[in-house]
């Protein structure tokens, strides 16, 4: 009798509606959790090390499930695709050098103003002014101008500000592969982007990236922060509005920050989780005043 009505529950209209947003939920948590425990290889492979890992085991794993060969790609696309992985790759180990100093739900903060900006290029209206003065209140509480225990670095800072201008890029870039399979372009712009970290990885870590514990815990990284978060939002996206999708994908910094908290024990300011706050209106804000949804087939942003 248990096991029916667990069979009930599970197949009610209540539950299946609210799968979707679960399974969001849940990618943004193993993203920020694959995050964490990738910030622990740093002193074994350093940043550099641990992107390459992080994003050349995601393309093996990627291109082993889409085999993206089945596809045609034509030159124009090829010369997309290349783009597309180039400023995937130079996003990703932007960021991870700005996670060595600084703590992962601020990294995520500032990387946030890119596609913040982004959304907010072509501001019009007095509302979509309150969102930059918003997200420019944020940012100024996280410059390193501050002085104290919680000042942040000014280099861990300028690489996630990279990091944003770098996944402004990716947006952009990622849009002009809409009309492509979705697994080609995810799996030839990651292994594109493996290429691009790859010689930095290896100039920092040499042959260690290919010692067995460091193979198993990067696998266990790519996994949890690329191919399971993937996944779950490509189930989200089926069904859950894009505005809808973008205004939950902006409590990523929070989740972050919680993330860092609890497993890596980043403490942070009042100031600071004021700043979160703030980058987090802003970001939700300027989705649901700027123009309708993207078509059903255009990239939604994801962060690292």
């Amino acid at each position: 009798m248990y096991m029916t009505a667990a069979r009930r529950s599970l197949s009610s209209p209540a539950f299946l509606a609210a799968m979707p947003y679960l399974a969001l939920l849940l990618g943004m948590v193993s993203l920020a959790i694959g995050t964490s425990y990738a910030k622990q290889l740093f002193p074994v492979v350093g940043a550099e090390g641990t992107s390459a890992l992080r994003v050349g085991l995601s393309a093996l794993v990627l291109v082993t499930i889409w085999r993206p060969w089945r596809f045609r790609l034509n030159r124009a696309d090829a010369g997309r695709v290349l783009l597309y992985g180039l400023v995937l790759g130079l996003m990703n180990l932007s960021f991870y050098m700005s996670l060595r100093t600084i703590p992962l739900g601020l990294a995520i903060a500032i990387e946030f103003s890119g596609p913040l900006v982004l959304a907010l290029i072509h501001a019009r209206r007095l509302i979509h002014f309150v969102w930059i003065a918003c997200a420019v209140a944020g940012l100024g509480m996280l410059l390193p101008i501050w002085s104290g225990a919680h000042a942040l670095d000014p280099v861990g800072v300028a690489f996630a500000a990279a990091a944003g201008v770098f996944w402004a890029l990716y947006i952009v870039f990622g849009k002009r592969l809409s009309h492509m399979h979705a697994g080609q372009s995810v799996a030839l712009g990651m292994s594109t982007a493996a290429l691009v970290i790859l010689p930095f990885g290896v100039a920092t870590a040499g042959m260690t990236l290919l010692a067995p514990a460091v193979l198993i815990v990067g696998l266990c990284v790519a996994l949890a922060s690329s191919a399971l978060p993937y996944s779950l939002e490509m189930i989200a996206l089926r069904h859950i509005p894009k505005r809808t999708f973008g205004v939950l994908l902006s409590g990523e910094p929070a989740i972050g920050a919680i993330a860092g908290l609890i497993l890596l024990h980043e403490q942070l300011s009042g100031l600071q989780w004021l700043a979160i706050g703030c980058i987090i209106v802003a970001s939700v804000g300027a989705i649901l005043t700027t123009g309708r949804d993207a078509p059903s087939d255009a990239p939604v942003p994801t962060a690292n």
